[in-house]
């Protein structure tokens, strides 16, 4: 039971900072503060009036640093209107880095909450096209059977025994870099379906050959029910938790390839943030500027949450 009120108090935690992200994040996902390269984590002070911050000041050297200036003092007002919308926080002055900034001076918690949405789009409408897909091929070839069964099982085989990463990597390739967010986010999307669905289908085939011999079936049969009826009937309702928990277990694994995807150039590109194009491209620039890696923490804890709902949800089988 912990395990489950766990994941999903994490997952929701998740999905409430992507729908709320133009509400949270403080800055846009793009705004750049050139003379705040690398810039750390702002330090959050409180005092009777509330919660304040101090002005930073670079520090003219040759390693990038930053120092308080002690006579700047910034109180944090919420539930402001500002220049890009209604806000939950704004600092009345200078900026709050809540998770520091990037190479480019942007600020790494906005865009973490933006890539929130992208991500988690991506992986969760993956999931549940492969799903889909996969059940209605799965069924089809299992419930009909004969040629038609044989047909679609060699073509699965067949894509079962392609190399599914390079694959992927190549069909990217084949589109130019340059086209419009909206296209790479549908693009990936059937990429991942595509070469996701077949072992899946291959499940749901044997477990469709074996539910069409149940009585209710055969008894559907007589009558003269329509197939894809007594699929939608008889057939998808005694494999709806596996269904289910299928899906959960999908997601981190979409996660994943849209992260390596992106985080190689070929999945979602700048300026637009992704889990993926977020991960630092250097170990150097972890070891300088840790909190450069708080995407890969994410990808961590929503993978980590999901496999521990997805292992509840057998747990109940």
């Amino acid at each position: 039971m912990w395990k489950t009120k766990f994941a999903i108090s994490i997952i929701l935690f998740f999905i409430m900072l992507a729908l709320f992200a133009p509400f949270i994040a403080p800055y846009s996902y793009k705004e750049q503060f050139r003379k705040y390269v690398f810039a750390p984590p702002t330090h959050i002070h409180i005092s009777l009036k509330g919660f304040y911050v101090y002005k930073l000041k670079p520090v003219e050297s040759l390693a990038r640093s930053y120092k308080e200036d002690k006579n700047k003092i910034c109180y944090i007002n919420f539930f402001v209107k500002a220049k890009n919308g209604f806000k939950l926080f704004e600092p009345s002055c200078g900026h709050l880095f809540l998770l520091g900034t990037d190479a480019l001076g942007r600020d790494v918690f906005s865009r973490l909450l933006y890539a929130l949405r992208v991500s988690l789009s991506i992986s969760i409408i993956g999931a549940v096209s492969t799903i889909a897909i996969g059940t209605l091929i799965g069924s089809v070839a299992g419930y009909i059977g004969g040629i038609l069964d044989n047909v679609i099982m060699r073509m699965v085989e067949i894509l079962m025994a392609m190399p599914t990463f390079y694959l992927m990597l190549s069909i990217r390739s084949l589109f130019p870099l340059d086209v419009s967010g909206i296209y790479v986010f549908g693009m990936i999307i059937f990429i991942l379906s595509f070469f996701g669905f077949a072992p899946f289908s291959r499940v749901i085939r044997g477990m469709v050959l074996s539910i069409r011999e149940y009585d209710y079936v055969n008894v559907a049969k007589f009558y003269g029910a329509n197939p894809f009826y007594i699929i939608l009937k008889h057939i998808l309702p005694n494999i709806r938790r596996y269904l289910i928990m299928s899906t959960v277990l999908s997601i981190p694994a979409y996660i994943v390839a849209e992260g390596a995807l992106s985080f190689l150039g070929l999945g979602i590109q700048e300026p637009y943030p992704s889990l993926g194009n977020m991960l630092p491209k250097s170990i150097y620039t972890i070891l300088l500027y840790p909190w450069t890696f708080s995407s890969a923490v994410v990808i961590f804890l929503i993978i980590v949450a999901l496999n521990l709902l997805g292992d509840s949800l057998s747990e109940k089988e």
